[in-house]
């Protein structure tokens, strides 16, 4: 929080209700972002002030003037770094100014937050105080946020691109009026795109994977692998890396990196490097290398990023990145119970080794993070104690960007609303207090319901550890540690906080989240008796239905495993 506004007197700061004969001024030749920027201080300040302020071109006789983006002669931008703002606050004008393409954008938004308590929670919920007796406080505040990538990965944000904008979550629209996305791209899975098997596996399988003395034909997960030695396989992927860039001549960077499996080629050239690196990722990062040392001839200002991922997560022997190359870190391995950086933890340790190791030999490092159950999106799932702790170990630890990899299939994962806004809060500003976030969440989102699902995240998360349990991203309900008493204990707060809703739109909000505790009973509690059984699953099936899910897990449609567990 850049400032707070409150009662303060007029020697102090600026009160709203004196604000009625202002306006609101772009420049002449503002972009689209800063016009839509000048719209939404426009539209909330309404909406929260009962105060209409007229929006111009040019400075009109008023009272006082809001001054909204990056062309205006009032304030030199040079020193405004891309998606930094600085908000000055006088007797008689406001400025918000920022850099590059969102930081007016971004500016409005923190302004709105700070100076008058909005809170964009949800897509569909934004809490608007009565802000018509605050003040706003004189002063200078400026920002950067220390993340150029943040990916808060929920459907939620991608479904509704002007909420994102609003959670800061630069990078899933190119709209020009929201900013665009940031030129930074995800590093992912790309060899199918580089060397397309059904393009050449036919004629060539040499450039394929080598696995148990045959050439992988499998295409799970983006397969099969690319023999990383072959000259020719070099040379066809630097081609198609240098075609998509012609193709997006804006990107910062361009992903060349491994399938998702881990069938990556054991043919003899390979296997030399391997050995030599004592790790697989030797003969990828050298493959890499010279993929990057062909686009560089092209695109010399461009980016190569690969996967830190699994076999590969490990720093080569002597193999460095060249200075053209991204390591994206992928924490897929860790418990994400317990903070990475958790002494107690011995699962994440190797982690924090490696991401020593790379921070050692490459200034280019980018963050893919998990933050859901990937193979039961709906159970309860106790990490919501490690996302702050795992941010700023990621930020202390020179990362640039974080991909936080959530449910972005559905929009009912376990109390998913609530996961979305603590991580891109705390994506946007790492500095503020978690435990903060979310209460102010809960009270605002759930109001006379707060109380129960508050005691229901505490449970889960003391339970949990109490148990001593390390899950993955992939853990089953005894994972977490889920026994039928603790899912009925689960399913008891969500009735308590049905019971105190006092009205339909906060029973909704409880209906939707309660979705997990009746998945939790359904796992827990295979020997019911079968009566018991039977309408659980059909209440739990009717809310899914009810609250648009979409997918039960990673792979699988809703309708599938409704369509299991009710035979």
């Amino acid at each position: 929080m850049l400032f707070n506004s409150k009662a303060v007197n007029e020697s102090q700061g600026i009160k709203v209700s004196q604000m009625s004969d202002w306006v609101i001024v772009i420049s002449r030749d503002a972009t689209v972002s800063d016009e839509y920027a000048a719209e939404e201080f426009q539209n909330w300040f309404e909406r929260s002030t009962g105060i209409y302020l007229p929006l111009h071109t040019d400075q009109k006789q008023a009272d006082g003037h809001i001054y909204i983006g990056q062309s205006l002669a009032v304030l030199d931008h040079s020193e405004i770094e891309d998606e930094g703002f600085r908000i000055i606050v006088e007797h008689n004008q406001i400025i918000i100014a920022g850099g590059g393409t969102r930081g007016a954008l971004y500016g409005v938004y923190q302004f709105l937050e700070d100076g008058l308590g909005i809170r964009f929670l949800t897509g569909d919920h934004t809490h608007i105080p009565d802000s018509s007796n605050l003040s706003i406080p004189f002063g200078d505040y400026a920002y950067r946020p220390p993340f150029s990538f943040r990916w808060s990965f929920y459907r939620e944000n991608s479904e509704n691109p002007e909420f994102a904008a609003r959670r800061r979550v630069n990078t899933v629209t190119p709209a020009e009026r929201l900013g665009g996305n940031v030129p930074q791209r995800l590093i992912n899975h790309s060899f199918h795109q580089l060397v397309p098997f059904g393009k050449y596996g036919e004629k060539h399988p040499e450039y394929y994977a080598l696995v148990d003395g045959n050439r992988h034909t499998d295409t799970h997960g983006g397969g099969p692998q690319l023999c990383v030695t072959n000259p020719e396989v070099i040379q066809i992927a630097a081609e198609s890396a240098i075609e998509h860039l012609n193709n997006h001549p804006n990107q910062k960077n361009i992903s060349v990196s491994q399938a998702d499996t881990a069938n990556y080629c054991r043919c003899d050239n390979c296997e030399t490097i391997n050995q030599a690196e004592e790790t697989p990722m030797g003969s990828q990062l050298s493959f890499v290398n010279a993929v990057a040392e062909l686009v560089k001839k092209d695109y010399p200002k461009v980016k190569v990023g690969t996967l830190a991922y699994w076999y590969t997560r490990q720093v080569p022997k002597t193999i460095r990145p060249d200075h053209n190359v991204q390591i994206q870190l992928c924490s897929i391995e860790c418990c994400t119970l317990h903070a990475i950086n958790d002494p107690d933890c011995e699962k994440n340790r190797s982690f924090c080794q490696d991401m020593d190791d790379w921070g050692n030999i490459c200034d280019d490092i980018w963050i893919w993070n998990y933050n859901t159950n990937f193979s039961c999106y709906d159970l309860p799932f106790p990490n919501l104690h490690s996302i702050a702790p795992n941010i700023r170990y990621f930020l202390k630890n020179n990362a640039k960007g974080a991909f936080m990899q959530a449910n972005g299939n559905g929009l009912t994962g376990e109390i998913s609303d609530l996961r979305n806004y603590i991580i891109s809060s705390l994506l946007w500003n790492p500095d503020l207090n978690d435990d903060d976030i979310l209460e102010e969440f809960i009270q605002l989102h759930y109001q006379s319901s707060a109380k129960p699902i508050r005691k229901y995240l505490e449970m889960i998360h003391d339970n949990a550890i109490q148990l001593g349990v390390h899950p993955n991203c992939f853990p089953s309900a005894e994972g977490v540690g889920l026994d039928l008493e603790i899912s009925e204990k689960a399913l008891g707060y969500f009735n308590q906080a049905l019971e105190m809703a006092d009205d339909d739109t906060i029973r909704a909000r409880v209906e939707k989240a309660s979705i997990c505790a009746y998945k939790a009973m359904i796992l827990t509690g295979e020997d019911l008796e079968e009566e018991k059984r039977k309408e659980l699953i059909n209440h739990y099936i009717g809310l899914a239905e009810q609250y648009n899910m979409t997918h039960a897990s990673e792979h699988k449609l809703a309708t599938e495993y409704f369509a299991e567990i009710r035979s």
